[in-house]
């Protein structure tokens, strides 16, 4: 127990055979539950985490089931796997759930600064910042820093927290009183689990927020593929934007956001197509160009560009707090 709260650890957990005994030993006596979840590994991880459970109740240290374990039966990603787990903190009347990666990744030592907000009632989801620590570029590789640079700007964009950073750190906190408001069965699956449910999060008004913590890369070796991993959280934070934008803004309540929106992802694109046809005409035709139609085109990007930044701006204030 912390601080009077019953906290439970999820750990999603697939191929991790080298690490898996190293994490679940650092989690601290504090925590209730670890719950522990095989997401179908094809190495001995689950048969490690098997052998780990029957030690601790030979030493009399598991009596209470606090080490718990779920085998998927078939694979269903690292967001499956953590949606399993808020499922059996949620069963379990825990208070609080704690998302750790099962590669050694994430500090121990920095749980208290993601139980603390919540514990407090202060916020009701806190998130992992590694970019905001002084060593993050001398650690994290410099392909994943850059990357993660891009999708933290999509996702300020897409879930309307403009104020988080760094959204593809696993290492979080939760309310469980949030996790059961949430509609755990549509939130995405895989890699760009963290970017959706902020998403979801932000329709449903709850308080987020982040807080440093210490990047740790050695002998994990990552599931991501960059080359594919980057388009496909992309294009689902675009998907989650105009979904955003209809649920919160439209079907919930109205705000003249959308109509700022609309218009600038109508003009913009129409007043860089005018441009180019503009470009066209000038040099590989013999149409002579006249000042109206240059205007019309500046004006199109112009007004675009405006209309997008002040869609931006009522969403910051929309989502000060």
């Amino acid at each position: 127990m912390y601080k009077k709260r019953m906290i439970a650890v999820v750990i999603p957990a697939y191929n991790e055979g080298r690490l898996i005994e190293n994490t679940i030993s650092s989690i601290p006596s504090f925590m209730d539950k670890i719950i522990v979840i095989d997401d179908k590994s094809t190495d001995n991880t689950f048969e490690l985490i098997l052998s780990l459970r029957n030690q601790l109740k030979r030493n009399g240290k598991n009596n209470s089931g606090k080490l718990i374990i779920i085998k998927h039966e078939k694979n269903r990603g690292v967001g499956g796997a953590i949606i399993t787990g808020y499922k059996e903190a949620l069963k379990l009347n825990m208070d609080v759930a704690v998302v750790m990666a099962g590669d050694c990744q994430m500090d121990p030592k920095d749980l208290p600064a993601l139980l603390d907000p919540i514990v407090e009632g202060k916020v009701d989801y806190v998130k992992g910042n590694r970019l905001i620590t002084k060593d993050v570029k001398k650690v994290m590789p410099g392909i994943r820093y850059y990357g993660n640079s891009i999708l933290t700007i999509l996702t300020k964009i897409s879930s309307g927290y403009w104020h988080v950073m760094d959204p593809q750190c696993g290492y979080t906190a939760i309310s469980t009183k949030v996790i059961s408001l949430l509609p755990l069965n549509e939130i995405y699956r895989r890699y760009g689990f963290p970017n959706d449910l902020l998403t979801k999060l932000n329709v449903y008004n709850v308080k987020v927020s982040d807080v440093p913590v210490r990047a740790i890369y050695g002998q994990e070796k990552s599931g991501i593929k960059l080359y594919s991993y980057i388009p496909k959280v992309s294009f689902l934070l675009i998907k989650n934007f105009f979904w955003r934008m209809r649920e919160k803004y439209i079907v919930r309540d109205f705000h003249p956001l959308v109509l700022f929106y609309l218009m600038g992802i109508l003009l913009v694109p129409l007043g860089f197509l005018l441009g180019i046809y503009l470009v066209y005409v000038k040099y590989f035709s013999e149409i002579i160009l006249t000042s109206p139609t240059v205007i019309l085109c500046a004006l199109f990007m112009l007004i675009g560009l405006l209309s997008l930044f002040f869609g931006m701006l009522f969403d910051m204030e929309y989502n000060r707090n």
